[in-house]
């Protein structure tokens, strides 16, 4: 089974099953012996928000508008 063939019916879940899924997923990675690209020990730099005012601007505004388009 490719993920093509699984990702139309992932798509139809739930958000609440879709992220019952990342966990299910994420807790079989990290009992693999292998996840590469992923080296065991190393530190990965991950950009965030965090004093970045332009990013959490945009943020803020794109939570406005999904707010206002769930209402």
């Amino acid at each position: 089974m490719t993920l093509a063939d699984v990702l139309p019916a992932i798509r139809q879940l739930s958000a609440t099953e879709k992220l019952k899924l990342i966990r299910i997923l994420a807790e079989d990675l990290d009992v693999a012996d292998n996840i590469a690209p992923l080296e065991p020990f190393k530190t990965y730099d991950l950009p965030t928000p965090y004093d970045n005012f332009g990013a959490g601007a945009v943020l803020m505004e794109t939570l406005n508008e999904s707010s206002e388009n769930c209402q």
